[in-house]
């Protein structure tokens, strides 16, 4: 796929590595939905970059809300051959805690906006992208989803977290299997240690610290190389059905 025909939903594209994503692909030529809930960030972001986007607050689990999204994009681009699920929430609490077990509702509350919020997008847009008009290769759309080296070794207190993300790696394949008929590809994306708002908290030692532990580079990842990556999902149709690390080879251990 050619990035200057790109019409992309970026959801949680207000920050982090939803913001590179967006600039990546506005500054190759692209269209970008910005979708995130964060209202003041996503329309800072939105008069930027001003004819290249349209920015709408939204929350990924409501299918409401994002059916209106998606009607009025395609009226204003026309059509939207591209998704990019960003949105995430991270909490840590351990199963059994020194006072109480782990709450059941904030379980509840991650799987819902990490995996099942992925899912709601990746079925709400695919409905659109199977009618948009295939191209040389019979190419008619990409999904790119977020998950995270912690659906692999996940740490304690990730036991929402990893099973969350976990889930979005193992359903990568046969949602690749099933849209591929419709020349519609899946892909994810499993990044590391990045520097993005779930670390603002953080002091700069702090991180600097997390960035150690990455064999090389040896440091936190950047936000733009998240984008670099989806950017080349995006324009190389032989990347299918498959979960990529962006990690610099690090290996997360128990604590």
């Amino acid at each position: 796929m050619e990035v200057k025909d790109v019409v992309a939903v970026v959801m949680g594209g207000a920050s982090g590595l939803g913001e590179a994503t967006v600039r990546t692909i506005v500054e190759n030529g692209g269209k970008v939905i910005i979708a995130d809930q964060n209202a003041e960030k996503g329309q800072k972001l939105a008069a930027e970059l001003k004819g290249s986007v349209l920015f709408y607050q939204v929350d990924v689990t409501s299918e409401q809300q994002i059916t209106q999204m998606l009607e009025g994009s395609v009226r204003h681009f026309g059509y939207i051959n591209g998704l990019i699920n960003c949105a995430g929430i991270v909490i840590a609490e351990k199963v059994l805690g020194k006072e109480t077990t782990h709450d059941l509702g904030s379980f509840q509350k991650v799987v819902e906006v990490n995996l099942i919020g992925t899912f709601n997008m990746i079925r709400l847009v695919s409905e659109r992208m199977k009618d948009h008009e295939a191209n040389s290769e019979g190419e008619r759309g990409v999904i790119i989803n977020t998950a995270s080296i912690a659906a692999f070794e996940g740490q304690i207190g990730q036991a929402a977290y990893s099973a969350s993300k976990g889930g979005v790696v193992s359903m990568t394949l046969p949602i690749s299997r099933e849209l591929a008929r419709y020349g519609i590809r899946v892909m994810t994306i499993a990044p590391g240690l990045f520097e993005t708002p779930m670390f603002d908290l953080l002091p700069e030692s702090a991180k600097d610290a997390l960035g150690k532990k990455t064999p090389f580079p040896n440091r936190l990842g950047q936000p733009k190389e998240y984008g670099k990556l989806a950017l080349n999902i995006l324009e190389n149709s032989m990347l299918n059905g498959e979960v990529i690390r962006l990690d610099g080879a690090i290996r997360l251990q128990p604590k």
